[in-house]
């Protein structure tokens, strides 16, 4: 999980932590005002490790998936977990 906190938080002062990724993760709104970290969670790291932080964030998957599909809508971005 520091992978993907490293990945995600990497150009921003602002930082967040496995808690606040996956409330950003489950709240469009709120993902809406981190849109760099969310867009880097779904376009740099690994489906395979996007999967298991949901997991260990009791986000199922088909919920991630359906959330990736909303913030791609949103934002304008593809990302490999949307398709």
């Amino acid at each position: 999980m520091t992978s993907v906190l490293t990945t995600v938080n990497a150009p921003y002062s602002d930082q967040l932590d496995g808690a606040g990724l996956a409330h950003c993760l489950a709240d469009i709104e709120l993902a809406k005002q981190h849109p760099g970290h969310v867009s880097a969670f779904f376009a740099e790291v690994p489906v395979a490790q996007q999967v298991e932080f949901a997991a260990a964030h009791s986000i199922p998957v088909p919920a991630l998936k359906a959330f990736a599909v909303e913030f791609s809508a949103w934002s304008g971005e593809s990302y490999p977990l949307a398709a």
